[in-house]
């Protein structure tokens, strides 16, 4: 799935990965491959990714959005 993490000065990350875990306001959710479409609030925590090569990635943030949507891409606007 093609990841995409913006705050308003730059962006975060962007690229294929295998999963993306972070904190919203129903819990702690992971995005696999091929996710139902979802949007979602972020609650402040840590996105931890797992890009295809197996490597993690760990962004602090503050809020945010998050969207999946049908074409196996997630959005994700957050406040860092």
């Amino acid at each position: 799935m093609l990841i995409s993490i913006y705050s308003l000065k730059k962006v975060l990350y962007e690229g294929e990965a295998e999963s993306l875990n972070c904190k919203t306001m129903d819990g702690e959710i992971t995005i696999l491959d091929h996710h139902r479409p979802l949007i979602s609030i972020l609650q402040q925590g840590i996105i931890k990714i797992l890009d295809e090569e197996k490597r993690e990635h760990y962004i602090p943030v503050e809020n945010g959005f998050l969207e999946v949507s049908s074409g196996n891409r997630v959005k994700l606007i957050v406040g860092a």
